[in-house]
């Protein structure tokens, strides 16, 4: 976590932490951020990018591309641009970025961008900014003569079919139009590309887990929660001032959801629904928070769940710890019983639901690759992929996965009403199945 002595700047924002109406206190300055400085990132996430671009040339002849096209626009970036070139602000009006076989001479990389920037030219050759880039991008094309041009397009996931129409239009326009019958899709290639894990991202991306977790520990804690007092919203926005202290930021919002006796049915279409800002949380509820953190280029996942003690309580009921060791046998089942490395995601989740039923356990699961994005490319061990006609997925050793999952159990102390334990951790593959990144959840955080 102290790898880099960060400290943190004091908030000059005192008047507004003081004017707000948020019960629980605001986050208290953190003495070191995960995190390096902006400068330091910098060169860690090219010296990333470096090794990433050793790996393109075999990746591109797997999937049979002879030239990959990336097209960054101007302020909407393609979400490819900062994994294929240095992690940067573009702000041309079409910056290009292609990667050519070009046989025995290897990978020849070429960026046409608006403005000649120093850190592009150590990865990449750059003609003169005063040529046109449809001139260079054709002349490219003269020279290699690939027979293949990979396109984000066609792809089932947003970063996979990213290109625009008027771009697509572009290409065709500066290629000529025999070349559009040499168009494929890239979306096997970013696949790979993206879902390759490398050896220095593996500290670093622990000291991220790491950090999720002990915000998630201190937000579902008295240092922010007061029963019979503190909101729903008022949590979410704890979470919210963390990220800002900690110098991270997050891919999607902080969601809560309150279970409690005699709560109606709280599910939506096969889920615990998230529960709004205006709820109170009360003794004796049951509380689970849903939060990611996004930084270094890549992104966390994290559930986890507490129990708000009643009067003259010192731990959650019984019943209720069944149901999270019901969760934790679900868990076993997946991580270690039935994922190994070139195992199809179909097969490893008919296993882990074949065990649930035998078990009488009921359960669902529905997790998903981590890493350049939070909803990452590869291998998702899930029920909705589980049911499509897509050819099954293997897995790829050290990638990395949140386990995402839940089993539902009747809890005899809440008069047989049935509760929902909902789990979450990033974890990476090896040869013996999963392995956490940090220990998992073994008991409920106890709120006073």
């Amino acid at each position: 976590m102290n790898r880099w002595r960060a400290v943190l700047p004091a908030l000059s924002l005192g008047c507004l932490v003081a004017c707000a109406t948020v019960p629980a206190s605001a986050p208290t300055a953190l003495k070191s951020s995960p995190v390096p400085p902006p400068s330091q990132e910098r060169v860690l996430r090219e010296s990333w990018l470096k090794e990433r671009h050793g790996l393109l040339l075999d990746m591109m002849r797997r999937h049979g591309v002879a030239m990959w096209v990336v097209v960054n626009e101007e302020f909407h970036d393609d979400p490819l641009t900062a994994w294929v070139a240095p992690p940067l602000p573009y702000a041309g009006n079409r910056d290009v970025f292609v990667f050519v076989d070009a046989g025995d001479a290897g990978l020849q990389k070429v960026a046409l961008t608006g403005y000649a920037t120093e850190a592009v030219a150590r990865f990449f050759e750059a003609p003169p900014v005063e040529r046109k880039q449809t001139e260079a991008l054709a002349d490219l094309d003269a020279r290699y003569h690939p027979r293949t041009i990979a396109l984000a397009m066609d792809g089932r996931r947003g970063v996979t079919r990213s290109l625009t129409h008027d771009t697509y239009k572009w290409l065709v326009e500066a290629l000529g139009p025999t070349a559009e019958a040499r168009f494929m899709s890239a979306a096997p290639l970013i696949e790979e590309y993206l879902d390759t894990r490398l050896p220095g991202e593996f500290a670093p991306y622990r000291d991220l887990v790491v950090l999720t977790e002990s915000l998630v520990k201190r937000a579902l804690s008295n240092e922010v929660v007061v029963p019979g007092k503190t909101t729903v919203g008022d949590v979410r926005r704890w979470l919210y001032d963390a990220l800002f202290e900690a110098r991270v930021g997050t891919w999607f919002q902080p969601d809560l959801r309150v279970q409690r006796q005699g709560m109606k049915d709280g599910f939506s279409r096969g889920f615990l629904a998230v529960a709004d800002e205006a709820v109170v949380i009360q003794r004796g509820d049951l509380l689970h928070v849903d939060f990611g953190v996004s930084a270094l280029g890549l992104s966390t996942d994290w559930q986890k769940m507490a129990y708000v003690l009643k009067d003259g309580e010192t731990d959650a009921p019984e019943g209720l710890k069944r149901a999270l060791e019901n969760t934790r046998t679900l868990q076993d089942a997946l991580m270690l019983r039935a994922s190994r490395p070139g195992r199809s995601s179909a097969d490893v989740y008919d296993a882990t639901m074949a065990e649930m039923n035998e078990r009488g356990i009921e359960a669902k699961v529905y997790s998903h690759p981590l890493g350049a994005q939070g909803h990452a490319l590869g291998a998702s061990i899930d029920f909705r992929a589980a049911s499509r006609s897509e050819a099954p997925r293997l897995l790829r050793k050290g990638s990395y996965l949140a386990v995402e999952l839940n089993t539902v159990t009747p809890v005899p102390e809440w008069g047989g009403q049935k509760v929902a334990v909902m789990q979450e951790d990033p974890a990476y593959l090896t040869d013996e199945g999963w392995r956490f990144f940090v220990p998992r959840q073994d008991a409920f955080y106890l709120i006073h």
